[in-house]
């Protein structure tokens, strides 16, 4: 979803800094493009990037918890299995959130079983301050991970709007679109 939006922003004449993790898929053309391998590591290109950018989009299913301890090597079948230590990683949005000022903040909200799909997307736009929310639920039939299509809600303060499954490159020129009618009333 993060290239889809990219290559949107991209095709309406927009500047995109793309930064991303390890994918299968080439980068968009034109994209200025940050490698990166870790959630602390997106973190902090965000960081660095922020004062740039008019409108910050996280597509990005960064990982919630991180080992505490890493191994450079393998760890041995022997004995009982190893007690694996978690911790929290950086929620880059909510780090981000107090330097928002007039930028416009989409986030996604990827989620499971989609009970309660819309709920958590209006939850988290209104605790992480995002203009915009576009949630999927990555179980649900063409929707999620490794497919050229989704199907999503987007969630902003004017309310729901359930757009059927469609690819991703048309949910990408959906939330530019989107961006840019804020802006352009603002």
């Amino acid at each position: 979803m993060g290239y889809a939006v990219a290559r949107a922003a991209l095709e309406r004449g927009h500047d995109v800094v793309l930064i991303s993790g390890p994918v299968a898929i080439a980068p968009p053309e034109g994209a200025r493009v940050v490698p990166v391998t870790t959630a602390e590591e997106m973190h902090q290109a965000v960081e660095r990037h922020l004062a740039w950018c008019d409108a910050l989009v996280m597509c990005a299913a960064v990982a919630d918890w991180r080992p505490v301890r890493r191994r450079a090597f393998k760890i041995k079948k022997q004995g009982a299995p190893p007690l694996l230590r978690l911790t929290r990683t950086v929620d880059i949005l909510s780090a981000v959130a107090p330097r928002k000022g007039d930028r416009i903040f989409v986030g996604f909200a990827a989620e499971t079983g989609g009970r309660h799909l819309e709920r958590e997307a209006i939850r988290k736009r209104r605790e992480k301050h995002l203009d915009l929310v576009v949630a999927n639920d990555v179980t649900a039939p063409g929707a999620g991970f490794e497919v050229e299509t989704n199907q999503v809600l987007m969630v902003s303060e004017e309310g729901v709007e359930r757009l059927p499954l469609m690819s991703k490159d048309e949910v990408g020129q959906r939330i530019i679109r989107w961006i840019e009618g804020v802006a352009g009333r603002r």
